[in-house]
């Protein structure tokens, strides 16, 4: 269906015309806000397994929860924070809100007695991270031309997790120098900084670039059938996408005999921090790619790598060769996943609907994690790490063989053929 000269004109309105330069103020401004944010949580998350594992606690069981009822509940909100997000007005606002709130749940990790206070801060944080999520996508895609939208979102991902890389350097830095516990409190300072640069680097949407925001339940109709089948193949990956804290445990289990719970965790932060480093390297040149190819062709290669992942973390060994590959494999996956499915989503959906899609896709993968993570560090505990990954792995490799199946992605849209 053609779009109505309405939805032209707030095509036109909400995205700069082709030829303007793609880095702009808000995406640089999105790009240091999420430099600040990683850093805090990621140099907090890093630290999680040696804080449970302090408690005395079963740290895979209650890591795996944790992280999956956290990452479902920030779910939750991101499908609401999508709607919402279709309000140009609402979005500043609660892009700011939800940097300043995530930053500060880190801080009551240092504070926490038991895993059920630490689940209890993190499902605090998280919930305020799935709310701002949807309106900076939806930002960030109507700061730049159609045409540029990989480039973009590559750079906002490699900035991301560039201050994921210096996170856990940050923790081990510090731990050199202050308590386990004091740097939990530590890490609350750059997420404060994420929402200071919001409120000072990016200028809050016009209203008159909005279409007006539909029902919650007429929005989810409008999403294109192209779109829902893509969303599909990004659900059934994220059963199998476990969170990158399980690798961290893992590395540190596998290391820990040979080299004492104290170097083993030391090496396991320097593996998530190399871990980052190819997450960052990578997020740019895949976005500039698929602004240049079919996106979704690039995104079943890196669902492949993510397969690929699990595989090796079910039958991985102390070798630091096969953890560094590990590591590493881990951080290409999210360098294709996390660009191109915030690219191939703007190219697929009308702008007016963006929040929208932006949540649902978020909600995707946040259920999916919810069960991954959960299922994963389950039936480690109970079985073993072999069945726990494997069963990931199964998983991957299904939402990759349905996304290969599916229709080219985009079409017209980033990378596309299209006219």
């Amino acid at each position: 269906m053609e779009p109505s000269e309405v939805t032209r004109a707030g095509d036109a309105a909400r995205n700069p015309p082709a030829g303007r330069s793609w880095l702009t103020r808000p995406v640089f401004g999105f790009g240091i806000a999420s430099f600040l944010s990683d850093a805090g949580h990621e140099a907090a998350t890093s630290l999680l397994p040696a804080l449970l594992a302090g408690m005395g606690s079963s740290a895979p069981a209650a890591l795996g929860v944790i992280e999956g009822v956290s990452d479902g509940l920030s779910s939750f909100a991101k499908l609401a924070g999508g709607w919402w997000a279709d309000r140009p007005r609402v979005r500043k606002p609660l892009v700011m809100a939800g940097y300043f709130i995530t930053g500060i749940s880190v801080g009551f990790f240092g504070l926490a007695t038991s895993w059920i206070h630490v689940a209890a801060a993190r499902c605090a944080g998280w919930f305020a991270k799935g709310l701002r999520g949807p309106a900076r996508d939806a930002m960030l895609a109507d700061a730049v031309p159609r045409e540029s939208l990989g480039k973009a979102f590559g750079f906002h991902r490699a900035l991301d997790t560039a201050g994921a890389v210096a996170g856990p350097l940050l923790a081990v830095a510090l731990l050199s120098l202050v308590p386990l516990r004091s740097v939990f409190l530590l890490a609350v300072i750059p997420g404060v900084l994420a929402a200071v640069a919001i409120g000072t680097l990016v200028r809050t949407q016009s209203p008159a670039a909005g279409h007006g925001a539909r029902p919650f339940a007429a929005s989810l109709r409008s999403l294109p059938p192209a779109y829902r089948r893509f969303l599909a193949a990004v659900f059934l990956f994220g059963i199998g996408d476990f969170a990158r804290s399980l690798l961290i445990l893992r590395a540190t289990e596998l290391l820990a005999p040979g080299r004492g719970a104290a170097g083993a965790a030391g090496l396991a932060v320097a593996l998530e921090a190399g871990h980052h480093h190819h997450y960052a390297a990578a997020s740019y040149p895949v976005g500039h790619l698929a602004d240049r190819i079919r996106p979704q062709r690039l995104l079943a290669f890196g669902y492949g790598i993510g397969t690929a992942t699990a595989l090796v973390a079910a039958f991985a060994t102390p070798s630091l060769a096969v953890l560094g590959l590990l590591f590493a494999l881990a951080g290409l996956t999210l360098a294709f996943e996390d660009t191109l499915e915030g690219a191939i989503t703007a190219s697929l959906v009308d702008p007016s609907i963006r929040g929208t899609a932006y949540g649902t896709l978020a909600a995707a993968n946040g259920i999916g994690d919810l069960i991954s993570s959960s299922v994963v560090g389950l039936l480690w505990t109970l079985l073993g790490p072999a069945w726990g990954f494997g069963a990931a792995a199964a998983f991957c490799l299904a939402g990759t063989l349905f996304l290969v199946a599916g229709p080219p992605a985009g079409d017209g849209g980033p990378g596309g053929d299209g006219p």
